[in-house]
């Protein structure tokens, strides 16, 4: 009667385990399947296909960038930067710049991060050789990979209008610097005009 009574429970609990066999039962009715993974061959022999996928390289660090420092941040008398500007939109006409003025886009207005604020500088297009004294009025350009933004005026002067960029030279001029770094920047703290 006993021997019935826990073959009968046996027999219950195989079914309700949906048929396994006891080692199904332990792993929850999921074999460890065994994934083939493609062999691929090269030269020296047999690869698998996770061993092909790119192999993680490790790049040679980039070498550090002659850091230029001058007195305050600004960009140091007669040093020449060279690089790519860009032009400024027509749609920026009017705004107010650095310097307190509203921009014009037939000036010949620049904006330089390094180059003092009112400050002229002679920007030459390397592309052409056309060459225009310009008049930093505005800090910028906020991509780090250009050195200048110019007026729409200053781009068809150098020949880079229709381009929207170009390499450049810039070589600061000598010379007297308006103050235009203590004109109010239009923020919140400075008086209405």
């Amino acid at each position: 009667m006993r021997l019935r009574a826990i073959a009968g429970l046996l027999a219950a609990m195989v079914l309700a385990l949906g048929g396994f066999t006891p080692s199904e039962a332990r792993t929850g009715g999921h074999e460890a399947r065994r994934v083939e993974v493609p062999v691929r061959h090269n030269v020296h022999g047999p690869v698998h296909a996770r061993a092909q996928s790119r192999p993680h390289v490790r790049r040679p660090a980039r070498p550090a960038r002659a850091a230029v420092h001058h007195a305050g941040g600004r960009h140091a008398q007669g040093a020449t930067q060279r690089g790519h500007a860009s032009v400024y939109a027509y749609s920026l006409a009017g705004r107010r710049m650095a310097d307190g003025g509203r921009f014009d886009p037939h000036s010949d207005t620049v904006a330089s991060r390094t180059l003092p604020l009112g400050g002229r500088a002679r920007v030459t297009n390397l592309r052409n050789g056309r060459s225009v004294v310009v008049r930093v009025r505005d800090r910028g350009p906020s991509t780090r990979r250009r050195i200048l933004d110019v007026s729409p005026g200053v781009a068809a002067r150098l020949g880079m209008a229709d381009a929207g960029t170009a390499p450049v030279a810039v070589t600061p001029l000598p010379g007297l610097v308006a103050r235009a770094e203590a004109a109010p920047s239009g923020g919140r703290d400075s008086p209405r005009r």
